[in-house]
């Protein structure tokens, strides 16, 4: 007999799992969502946007990548959900939009409900840290195409900001001073280097590694910084010009996106020390600096420029926080030779 469940594919196992993921999603609410869980799409109030004069929409969307192996590797399904929003919302956040909703995509091999549900409570927790409601998704079972315990997941997310608030290169001047907020680790980005280093030299998930003070695989699974509801709260108080999120391409490339091209920086490496994890990954698998710092965050996950002035005020707001942030450098005129930014020095010594 050929049935749906036969073909691999339970509607049971799907029906469970949305019934197991309620009470996450409850905890990831904003008062404009209309109705609830259940329907073919998300409401979202828009009534909302009357407040704003000239309220411009922002959207994003991405995934974790290769970073779900190592989930499925260590079976650890909690965490990596806050991956996916961070990569989502802090995209938005940088040109100062307020993350309104996020809808999920999740793949799986097999609907296993309690993974499922493991799944969207980290996607919800991450919602509630950036005060962004989580309006929906959806949850597709590929028998064949995936194993029964491989998986993937990606998201989308709508914000809005003023048009005379939006935050970017047009903004930045001359003098203006890069600020760093360091990361929580390897974030989500890079992990395909990582894999390979892995691979090729047989580590373990489960070895402790005495400089990172637990196993790889967990300091590897370390979720992802969600910046946004901080960096909200800073720039309504606190004139800043324009952020960068530090994604896959290093801090460089993504601080030049936000830089003018008639003007440089230049990044000091001696303003801070590249973290363990960073120095262990480059020092077993022989990694290059220039991969390195092309691959990786390297301790750095958002970089604000702002006005000289803002410095002082900036750097005591973060830290506050609960942040670590320092001066990388300045904006100055390029010099004809070169725009841009630039990495030069080496990082402190440990």
């Amino acid at each position: 007999m050929s049935t749906y469940e036969a073909a691999g594919v339970s509607i049971d196992a799907g029906d469970r799992a949305v019934e197991l993921m309620k009470a996450s999603i409850a905890k990831a609410q904003r008062s404009e969502v209309y109705g609830g869980i259940g329907g073919f799409a998300g409401l979202f109030d828009a009534s909302a946007l009357k407040k704003f004069q000239r309220p411009l929409l922002a959207t994003s969307t991405d995934g974790v990548g290769t970073k779900t192996e190592i989930a499925r590797q260590l079976g650890v399904y909690n965490t990596i959900g806050e991956d996916l929003v961070a990569m989502v919302v802090d995209d938005l956040v940088v040109c100062g939009a307020e993350p309104l909703f996020l809808t999920d995509y999740i793949a799986v091999g097999k609907v296993i409900p309690e993974r499922i549900a493991e799944l969207v409570s980290g996607i919800a927790n991450g919602c509630a840290k950036a005060r962004t409601a989580l309006v929906g998704g959806e949850t597709a079972e590929h028998p064949q195409l995936l194993k029964e315990d491989e998986f993937d997941i990606a998201g989308a997310a709508t914000g809005v900001v003023e048009e005379e608030k939006l935050l970017g290169a047009e903004r930045v001047a001359i003098g203006d001073i890069a600020i760093a907020i360091s990361s929580s680790g390897v974030h989500a980005n890079g992990f395909s280097l990582v894999r390979h280093i892995i691979k090729e030299k047989k580590l373990s998930l489960d070895t402790e590694i005495a400089e990172l003070g637990q196993t790889l695989g967990h300091a590897l699974l370390t979720p992802t910084t969600i910046y946004a509801a901080d960096l909200l709260d800073l720039i309504a108080e606190i004139e800043v010009h324009a952020m960068a999120h530090i994604t896959g391409g290093g801090l460089a490339a993504n601080t030049e996106r936000v830089l003018p091209v008639s003007m440089q920086l230049t990044i000091d490496r001696a303003t801070w020390e590249l973290p363990p994890l960073f120095s262990y990954l480059q020092n077993v698998g022989g990694v290059p600096n220039e991969d390195l710092e092309r691959t990786f965050n390297c301790g750095v996950g958002m970089v604000l420029l702002v006005p000289a002035k803002s410095v002082t005020a900036t750097l005591a707001r973060l830290r506050r926080q609960g942040h670590q942030a320092w001066e990388l450098g300045e904006v100055a005129p390029s010099d004809g030779a070169r725009s841009g930014v630039k990495l030069e020095g080496a990082f402190q010594n440990r």
